[in-house]
């Protein structure tokens, strides 16, 4: 992530913090003003939000330095603990749900004033829903794990919020009590599903996957299309770091080629991998023909060499 992507990410993550704050505050008076234990699952989901906030606000920033004498590749990686961190607390929360609705369920009540209950809900899950969408369209854009996870789970909490508001409906129509309780573990098992998921994509981050096929065509298209005066590439590689991604391969050049004319393709090509991957980190391997050629081979688009 380049600095100018890094700053834009970490406001944007500052101010999922009192979001989430505003976020809680509202499912905790709908809690309170009915007594329901499907809008008090709703709200300790909240409170993983806010953690979760502060955590990416913290982790983005601090993925942002710059690379130094203990860390020479950077600090990308950082984003991926805070989306694992995140991941905890969902499952944290899942459990408090469940040891909330126990006693519930076997002792069953109707909400209290569940109209004006389920209008504060109703409107912290419209908040929620314009930040979950900002979040989303913000991790994708800035390529940020932290962001992305955060939007995910704030997207899961709002259809556990309308999945609650359609229960809790429900049970007040139907005066069956126990349908609030069984709504809560409901959210309960959903929440540990999200959670699951966030866990997931962070440790397969943290273990260098590969880029997507659809990115690796684009580095390989911008290769092919740029590699004039080479023979072609192989053993091309690459992995995600947080939001930068690492790319790799060898180029096959004539003998007699001199050194400066092959760095200059070499520049050429990694400006072309920028363009398409801004903050790319490139490391090109120049070897003379005639040198034993093995792996994924990207042909030089025809008509371009020289």
């Amino acid at each position: 992530m380049v600095k100018q992507e890094a700053s834009a990410a970490q406001r944007l993550a500052f101010w999922g913090i009192p979001i989430a704050l505003v976020v809680l505050g509202l499912k905790m008076l709908a809690w309170w003003v009915t007594g329901s234990v499907a809008l008090l699952s709703d709200g300790l989901e909240s409170i993983v939000n806010v953690v979760a906030a502060i955590v990416a606000f913290a982790v983005i920033g601090y993925a942002a330095k710059p690379a130094d004498a203990s860390h020479p590749f950077g600090h990308h990686k950082a984003e991926y603990f805070s989306a694992v961190i995140e991941g905890v607390l969902i499952v944290v929360a899942a459990l408090l749900i469940v040891f909330e609705a126990i006693p519930a369920i076997l002792s069953p009540r109707l909400p209290e004033t569940p109209a004006l209950g389920l209008a504060i809900n109703l409107v912290a899950g419209i908040i929620n829903a314009i930040w979950a969408y900002a979040l989303i369209r913000a991790g994708r854009a800035h390529r940020s794990p932290a962001l992305s996870a955060d939007g995910h789970h704030i997207m899961s909490d709002v259809v556990t919020s309308a999945g609650v508001l359609v229960g809790l409906v429900l049970a007040i129509v139907s005066g069956y009590a126990v349908l609030d309780p069984l709504l809560a573990v409901v959210v309960a098992c959903n929440i540990l599903y999200q959670g699951w998921k966030v866990i997931a994509r962070s440790i397969d981050g943290l273990m260098d996957r590969a880029a997507s096929d659809e990115e690796e065509a684009a580095i390989k298209q911008a290769i092919a299309t740029h590699a004039a005066g080479s023979l072609g590439v192989h053993d091309l590689k690459t992995r995600q770091a947080g939001s930068v991604i690492f790319v790799e391969f060898h180029m096959v050049v004539p003998a007699t080629m001199s050194v400066g004319d092959a760095h200059d393709i070499c520049d050429r090509l990694e400006d072309s991998i920028r363009a398409v991957y801004k903050g790319a980190k490139i490391t090109i391997h120049v070897e003379p023909e005639g040198e034993k050629a093995h792996g994924i081979r990207v042909k030089v688009v025809e008509g371009m060499k020289k």
